[in-house]
């Protein structure tokens, strides 16, 4: 088994140890956050982080009311401009802290002012240091290439984070059931190898709205990075403001689903891809009859702020069944580090 495998297997047990562990962290965050009042967020990230980050501006807007700027590091760095964080609470999002870019934007918001979070799997990391506050993913060593448990750790992270800014019942009883929710999904993977055969290469696409245009994001980078599909996501927003033009019969198309507000759209676009005859294929999680051959889904019972866990831990499992089936090693794609220093 690859240690990509591995890590994806590992995924419930760390989301367990998370709800346990992380309480401490998560309420030193949001009293901090209560005293200071920031007028919203700013977040720094490359990679799959960056993914993780465009979830935020999803969860923290709706449910937290608070707007989110992802940072351009370069501003930072390449042209030495930095922006003026004033009012903001600035995190950085980086899984091994040792990112140049996302530490030079802490660096900078500490030295005007601003609250400074690092999100970071290693609490010793230059990252950690430069930061006000510190939430520990915990995910223990990552050795695969491919992020996979960091990545959901991240998104668990924050969604702690915006659980513990405003409190909810409900969502507090359904980060309880993370951990099941993404055990189920592993259960999932012998069926993936469904969707395996429309995803040979060299091209696809991945559709997602909402709180899953991250998801979408990530699946398109694991099949990238572990395949060597060239895999490009779209919001189904933007997808039909252009890029829609690139389909033609047999173009493979993911849709990534959670089921909530934004499903119908997602079901529309399906349609219109299926009557241009693009290979269309499904990742679902939520409640309905889904018995078509080019979908796998599971009904985690998660409202749709959490379906980005579950739905991309089947990116996961799809992006290594896929990768087997090229004959490519995912722990150690080609002119790839684990750790990527950009600056």
């Amino acid at each position: 088994m690859s240690r990509f495998r591995e890590e994806i297997g590992e995924q419930p047990l760390l989301a367990s140890r998370m709800l346990a562990d992380s309480r401490g962290a998560v309420t030193a965050i949001a009293t901090r956050l209560r005293e200071s009042k920031p007028r919203g967020f700013v977040i720094a990230a490359r990679g799959s982080s960056d993914h993780a980050a465009l979830y935020a501006k999803y969860l923290f807007g709706a449910r937290n009311h608070m707007m989110v700027a992802l940072a351009a590091p370069s501003l930072f760095t390449s042209y030495g401009r930095a922006p003026s964080l004033d009012g903001q609470c600035v995190i950085g999002i980086s899984q091994s802290g040792a990112a140049p870019d996302v530490i030079a934007v802490i660096e900078e918001a500490a030295r005007q002012g601003a609250v400074t979070v690092a999100v970071t799997n290693e609490t010793d990391s230059q990252l950690a240091k430069a930061a006000e506050l510190v939430l520990p993913l915990g995910a223990g060593p990552e050795q695969s290439v491919p992020a996979s448990k960091t990545y959901v750790a991240s998104l668990l992270a924050l969604a702690l984070v915006s659980q513990a800014i405003d409190p909810d019942s409900s969502f507090e009883a359904a980060l309880g059931q993370v951990p099941p929710a993404l055990a189920a999904a592993l259960e999932q993977e012998t069926e993936l190898d469904r969707l395996v055969p429309a995803l040979m290469g060299p091209r696809a696409i991945v559709l997602g709205r909402g709180f899953n245009f991250s998801t979408a994001e990530e699946i398109a980078l694991k099949l990238t990075e572990t395949s060597y599909v060239l895999a490009r996501a779209w919001s189904v927003a933007d997808f039909e403001h252009g890029p829609i033009a690139v389909v033609e019969p047999g173009f493979p198309v993911v849709l990534v689903d959670g089921r909530g507000l934004v499903s119908a759209d997602l079901e529309s676009i399906g349609r219109r891809l299926g009557e241009q005859s693009c290979r269309v294929v499904r990742l679902l999680d939520g409640a309905g009859e889904h018995s078509d051959q080019d979908t796998v889904s599971l009904d985690s019972g998660l409202p749709e702020e959490l379906t980005p866990l579950t739905l991309a831990v089947l990116g996961q499992l799809l992006a290594h069944r896929l990768a087997l089936a090229r004959g490519i090693d995912p722990d150690r794609p080609r002119a790839l580090n684990k750790v990527t220093r950009t600056w």
